[in-house]
């Protein structure tokens, strides 16, 4: 490695080194060679190795595992899985880019749950309202990506149809579901991180630097906007993109005043 004055020694170290992550020397998840090797490499001291080490791994680069060693990040190079959020109808059978990951990792837990401060507003219902929900640990069969999904159903939106008796489907069968119940349907979502839990961090298989991000689904009457189940899927941000596709939509006409006050 050239020597180059005025800056800091440690800092070229680390322009070094993230030029072998970015080549390909040193791919995502492997691991880097000892201190000492690196100290040899680049002609410099152990302290120096650790700085530059420091600062890789501030950027999010690297991870250094006690015990174990020093590894390049999986998602130093970008995420290796991008879900298509998107819904695909014929007649009254749906698909979804995401339907192969519902082979089954384990069994899904169905259990009664309540609407709460979350998951009331998104529904448009009052707190404590009766729901069944579904709780599912699913993959991508392609990347191994693991994500936690679990679909929430209000019973006074799926009393009387094949939900109420048989909650354990998939999104795309609910969605059928509800179709044949006579909605025409139509989808928001919107999208948040957060911290994972160490639960989280576990299952999914997270970073210790990796946050969560956290999808909220909601399947809508598009007559009336009435909002009939919901979904959440959590998942690791480092290693996951969420790809949209957006349609243009009429402009909602706004309101005007009349010169008392009273809305036209």
């Amino acid at each position: 490695m050239a020597i180059i004055r005025n800056e800091a020694l440690h800092k070229q170290v680390a322009t070094a080194m993230r030029q072998s992550i970015g080549n390909g020397e040193w791919p995502p998840g492997s691991q880097l060679p000892t201190e000492t090797d690196l100290a040899q490499t680049y002609g410099v001291s152990r302290p120096t190795i650790r700085l530059a080490v420091a600062a890789l791994r501030t950027e999010g680069l690297l991870d250094v595992k006690q015990g174990r060693g020093t590894f390049v990040r999986t998602a130093a190079l970008g995420p290796a899985t991008a879900i298509e959020r998107t819904v695909t109808q014929s007649g009254s059978r749906y698909e979804t880019p995401s339907d192969d990951w519902w082979t089954g990792v384990e069994e899904p837990t169905v259990f009664r749950t309540h609407t709460d401060a979350v998951t009331a507003p998104l529904l448009a219902m009052d707190e404590g309202e009766l729901m069944i929900s579904v709780d599912r640990l699913i993959a991508d069969p392609a990347s191994g990506t693991r994500a936690l999904h679990r679909l929430l159903l209000p019973m006074e939106h799926i009393d009387g149809t094949p939900l109420a008796d048989t909650p354990d489907v998939s999104p795309a069968k609910a969605y059928a579901i509800l179709t044949t119940a006579g909605h025409d349907l139509t989808w928001r979502e919107q999208v948040t991180a957060k911290v994972p839990t160490p639960e989280e961090r576990q299952v999914l298989k997270l970073s210790e630097a990796d946050l969560l991000l956290v999808v909220y689904r909601v399947t809508m009457d598009r007559a009336n906007g009435q909002p009939l189940i919901l979904e959440t899927v959590r998942l690791g941000a480092e290693t996951t993109a969420l790809a949209y596709t957006i349609d243009a939509q009429e402009p909602t006409p706004k309101r005007t005043s009349d010169a008392k006050g009273a809305r036209l």
